[in-house]
């Protein structure tokens, strides 16, 4: 069963240690060692936090659990025009049992009930782009760095079936 709440300042070390997990492919690959490795996921945790809260101010920060254990969070920014998933971040662990997609689908049952677009970016070697591909996002900006997508309603849409 998923659950959700809003982040709270005491889940700091949480969402720190789900950054981490989301990195760790990543780092393996430089070969730095544990401490340069830390030194980095700190700076780089902070700018991605300072990042959201600047370009999102009055995003809805979730911490997502699967039964009473924390699993992931997510952010998403609602404008009266669209809906952005900012981020979305499980553990390894909670990854590919349906989690992600329960959520991006009631995401888009919200976007096709209030008939907004769902938007999100994701890096082009993110392992969702199949998953966002599969539940019929399309690709509307590709910078090389971030592929920008977007899932529209369409009239004879009545939303996912979640």
């Amino acid at each position: 069963m998923i659950q959700k709440r809003a982040v709270e300042k005491t889940d700091e070390a949480f969402l720190f240690q789900l950054y981490i997990s989301t990195r760790a492919d990543e780092l393996a690959a430089w070969g730095w060692d544990k401490q340069m490795q830390e030194q980095f996921l700190q700076l780089q945790f902070l700018a991605q936090k300072n990042s959201y809260s600047t370009q999102y101010p009055d995003a809805e920060h979730l911490l997502i659990f699967s039964g009473n254990i924390p699993a992931g969070r997510i952010m998403i920014a609602r404008t009266e025009t669209k809906i952005t998933l900012v981020d979305i971040s499980l553990l390894p662990h909670h990854r590919n049992k349906g989690i992600g997609c329960t959520l991006i689908r009631e995401l888009q049952q919200e976007a096709a009930d209030t008939s907004r677009p769902l938007h999100l970016s994701v890096l082009p070697t993110n392992r969702a782009m199949h998953l966002y591909e599969r539940l019929g996002f399309q690709t509307i900006d590709n910078s090389g760095f971030h592929i920008g997508m977007e899932w529209t309603p369409t009239s004879s849409d009545e939303g996912p079936s979640i």
